[in-house]
């Protein structure tokens, strides 16, 4: 699963890496331990392409109370085309979230250990999302997302049994293309990303409580 992440880059940065307009309203800060139900970063694409922010934990537009998105902060790629609950999404709602950077936690003697796992260059790279508004009885709209994972490559493979889709740019392009509805193109898109172009270190077992932010969690 993916249940924490970082971004740090500054939003002209990620704009310019994305090809994404930032909005007049949308103001960002370095974030070093994100987590489920809080805001996060991501790119999506109607007659623009665009920075926003949604809500981290899906809630699926037919969901019956919001408490749903505390289950749904992650789908399993393999599974996708099959589960009601993320096919009408796949093939019509799918966004990019924007990282620098994730956690996974390794078992060790004596604990956990948390990993924190970047691209070996440091650029900022997008997880494959899908993402879905929800209404409540007050008739507020609310819009949230999910990260996708799928099988690890060698490098995730010795934390954990599972990684976040950190999709290429041109697999980027394709992902948020509202024109593709093809199973047969999306899916493949959800592979493991080179663990050569990959790297991951131990770091601070502060960053374990959400309530801890700054930099200092991955000194």
């Amino acid at each position: 699963m993916c249940g924490r992440f970082t971004l740090a880059v500054d939003i002209n940065t990620i704009a310019r890496v994305f090809n994404a307009a930032i909005p007049s309203a949308l103001n960002t800060e370095a974030r070093y331990n994100i987590a489920p139900q809080q805001n996060v970063l991501t790119v999506m694409r109607d007659e623009t392409t665009h920075l926003d922010l949604l809500r981290w934990g899906l809630i699926p537009s037919w969901a019956k109370d919001e408490s749903t998105g505390s289950k749904m902060i992650n789908a399993r790629a393999e599974t996708l085309a099959e589960k009601p609950s993320f096919k009408r999404l796949l093939h019509s709602k799918r966004c990019l979230l924007v990282a620098d950077g994730f956690y996974e936690w390794k078992k060790e003697q004596g604990g956990k250990t948390p990993m924190y796992i970047t691209l070996r260059d440091k650029d900022p790279f997008a997880f494959a999302g899908l993402w879905d508004t929800w209404r409540d009885a007050d008739g507020q709209q609310i819009r949230t997302c999910t990260i996708i994972t799928t099988e690890p490559n060698e490098l995730v493979a010795s934390i954990h049994n599972r990684m976040p889709v950190i999709l290429p740019p041109k697999a980027r392009e394709e992902w948020l293309d509202p024109s593709l509805h093809d199973d047969r193109i999306l899916l493949p898109l959800l592979a493991p990303y080179p663990a050569e172009e990959m790297s991951a270190r131990p770091v601070s077992r502060l960053v374990n409580n959400p309530r801890y932010e700054g930099a200092e969690l991955i000194a």
